[in-house]
């Protein structure tokens, strides 16, 4: 059976853009802090099923709740990157973009004790007139993104890139790869498999056909992702316009148990692991060309 990558961007769940975009007419906003409940809720979920994770994590997350990052690290988690401030990067100068990875990057490995070497950009937000952001990662110490997700959306996604991992960014030696989000190609289209609010929505059987699918008749990984505020029933919601309320919350109850099912019938771990990025030993060029990951750019 192959091993998914299991992503978790660990963020407030006010981070959200749809939040920050419903809220943004309240007066006097000021939300508390739910992260570490959420995210102690989701490593106690991890280890009940024996799985570890990559932990995108954002550097003011760190700042604010050091305790958090020590316990992902400490469970045997991978710890990477999602930013420092969860701004989008393509509203940033790529100066500005490299000042934040570098300040987050580093808090990430204090805390840690470990090199990070994957980043998610906040949102999905590297498109193609961002590409300059995978030069700058590579030359950060960065060896892998997982910003893209290869489908149509309002906000995101760029439907006609590579589904699998694939080398995007190489300078001489040195090449960053990157792990898409995961979808099912079914009648020309992409479908989208890999978490977030279309997991709460579907049901759970749609989305174990489509990991069947990618993992059986294609075979390659799936990199899944979640947010610890998903599985957080309980958290404020303040007053806003319908249809942000509907994909901020569908399914959050369930979110839980949908997740333990998906733990349950599919073998997961780190994307460092997935890539074969850890330890000692290298990815090559030639290691993910003959277990099926590589792919030339």
């Amino acid at each position: 059976m192959l091993v998914n990558a299991l992503s978790v961007d660990v963020e407030e769940y006010y981070h959200a853009a749809i939040f920050r975009h419903g809220t943004r007419t309240l007066v006097g906003r000021h939300f508390g802090s739910r992260v570490e409940q959420s995210v102690e809720r989701l490593l106690t979920l991890l280890r009940d099923h024996h799985t570890h994770a990559t932990f995108f994590t954002l550097g003011e997350v760190a700042a604010a709740h050091p305790a958090v990052v020590r316990a992902i690290a400490k469970e045997g988690h991978e710890v990477a990157c999602h930013g420092d401030r969860h701004e989008d990067v393509d509203r940033q100068t790529p100066s500005e973009f490299r000042a934040d990875v570098r300040r987050a990057k580093a808090r990430l490995e204090d805390l840690s004790g470990e090199s990070v070497i994957g980043y998610r950009a906040p949102n999905f937000s590297i498109g193609r007139a961002q590409s300059w952001a995978y030069e700058i990662l590579l030359e950060e110490g960065f060896r892998y993104d997982s910003s893209l997700y290869p489908i149509l959306h309002d906000r995101y996604g760029q439907p006609g890139a590579p589904r699998f991992p694939y080398e995007i960014w190489r300078n001489w030696s040195d090449r960053l790869l990157e792990f898409p989000i995961s979808t099912a190609r079914l009648l020309g289209v992409n479908l989208p498999i890999g978490g977030g609010g279309y997991f709460r929505l579907a049901p759970f059987g749609l989305i174990r056909l489509g990991i069947q699918r990618v993992n059986v008749r294609e075979r390659q990984p799936v990199m899944f992702y979640l947010h610890p505020w998903e599985l957080d029933p309980d958290q404020p919601r303040p007053p806003m316009a319908w249809h942000h309320r509907f994909r901020l919350y569908v399914g959050i109850g369930k979110e839980v148990v949908k997740v333990s099912r998906l733990l349950a019938q599919f073998r997961f771990g780190t994307a460092r692991d997935v890539l074969r990025l850890g330890g000692r030993r290298e990815a090559t060029t030639r290691d993910l060309g003959r277990s099926g990951l590589g792919r030339s750019v």
